[in-house]
Formats: C-alpha cells, structure tokens, sequence
C-alpha cells in the first residue's frame, strides 16, 4: 500500500474545539492498557515511505503510574492502522486531561 507524503488529517469533527495542529489522528481502543493512540502530522527522515511517523499510546494517565509509549511508523503504516481502526477515531474534546497535556507537550518546540 502506498501513502501520500502528506496524509491527510483527520477532519474537524474528530480533531475539534483546540486540537493542536500537529496532530493526524486520535483512536480510543477501550480494551486496551495503552488505550488512547495518537498520530502526529510531520513526517522525518525522509519523504514519502522513506519517511517515519511519531504517535504515542497512552492510558487515561500516562504520567502517573500509567502508559505512555512513544512509537515511530512509516506513513504506509499508520495508513493501514487508520483503516483497520476507523472505528475506534475518537475525538479531541472526549480524551482526558491528562492525554491532551501530554500530546501538547510532545509536540511543543524542545528547550535546550
């Protein structure tokens, strides 16, 4: 399967109120310890299928004895997860607080 080298963003309806732009996609698979998954939109180390993807699962509190496991994929892949997973896409406004700090801080500008 090939991807774009730019995939497409999930729409407003599930990247809604103050989604920040860095994100793709989120997924919420209930049955799972690493519950919450999210993708993020650059693409590094190359272009196209050369290139990696970053994403992160998380349980509701991935900083307090919880899960919070950063992971790499190439865009043909996270294409295939989107598609097997479209039913579990979760919206922005519906992860916990916890979740959505963490997001913001993978994808705020490093401090050196």
């Amino acid at each position: 399967m090939d991807y774009r080298p730019r995939p497409r963003r999930a729409s407003k309806r599930w990247l809604d109120a103050d989604c920040p732009d860095g994100v793709l996609a989120i997924f919420d698979i209930p049955n799972t310890c690493d519950r919450y998954t999210v993708f993020y939109r650059e693409i590094y180390g190359g272009e196209g299928r050369n290139g990696y993807m970053r994403g992160r699962g998380m349980s509701a509190y991935p900083f307090l004895q919880g899960i919070g496991i950063s992971f790499e994929l190439r865009p043909y892949q996270v294409a295939d997860y989107r598609y097997h997973n479209s039913h579990h896409a979760c919206k922005w406004s519906d992860l916990p607080e916890d979740v959505k700090y963490c997001v913001r801080q993978d994808l705020s500008p490093k401090q050196e």
